[in-house]
């Protein structure tokens, strides 16, 4: 296996530039509350079946993914990309450093992570992770179609919500890593949700062009 590539960007840069999470953003982002979140999960799961539930993970759900599963396998999307595309101005940025977090957009391709939880208990079992990703109004839920190596299978992901007023749409390279080397919030910085979907990458084989280059740019900032 080919070894992995050591990113320019560090935690221990990281942790010099963000000593201490930031809280001025509490209250900035509009949330959903429970009820609503009951109801969109009991909507997207009128389309699926009693049995076990597949989860395609592309940023934080592949190093952090807070998921009772029981299995996972490399995966592909195709059709959609992953796109530093929505702005953050709590949790991972701040009113006056708005961070940018990364959705699924149109076109092309990519590949992450695929987990298969387990039925009964479905909803259950996926119910923290539907809050974490749908309660800030950045995402939609779409049913897609993923490969693997051992097969396709039909999955549950994250889309960016392009009627929401955190979709930033296209936005250049250089204005990207500019506010991720600057964004801080409650749950940290930018920065680490960068280096750690690029280390957890490399751990898996994945060489995505665009967050190696992602994150030699935001060293440079943070330097």
């Amino acid at each position: 296996m080919k070894k992995a590539r050591e990113p320019a960007l560090t935690r221990a840069m990281i942790i010099a530039r963000f000593p201490n999470p930031v809280t001025d953003g509490l209250g900035v982002h509009k949330l959903k509350t429970d009820e609503e979140l009951a109801a969109a999960l009991d909507r997207i799961l009128l389309d699926h079946d009693e049995g076990d539930l597949w989860l395609f993970g592309y940023g934080s759900l592949m190093w952090k993914p807070e998921l009772d599963f029981a299995e996972s396998r490399p995966a592909l999307l195709n059709g959609w990309h992953r796109r530093f595309c929505l702005w953050q101005w709590r949790y991972r940025g701040s009113r006056h450093h708005p961070g940018l977090m990364l959705a699924l957009d149109r076109g092309g391709a990519c590949r992450g992570v695929a987990y298969r939880i387990a039925a009964p208990g479905v909803r259950d079992k996926i119910a923290a992770v539907w809050r974490r990703e749908m309660l800030g109004n950045g995402y939609v839920p779409r049913w897609v179609r993923l490969t693997t190596m051992q097969g396709p299978v039909r999955g549950l992901t994250f889309v960016a919500n392009h009627g929401g007023e955190r979709y930033a749409g296209r936005i250049s390279e250089e204005i990207v890593a500019d506010h991720i080397a600057s964004a801080c919030g409650e749950n940290g910085s930018g920065a680490e949700y960068l280096l750690e979907t690029v280390l957890r990458c490399e751990e898996l084989g994945i060489h995505d062009r665009f967050l190696w280059r992602l994150q030699e740019l935001v060293a440079e900032r943070m330097r």
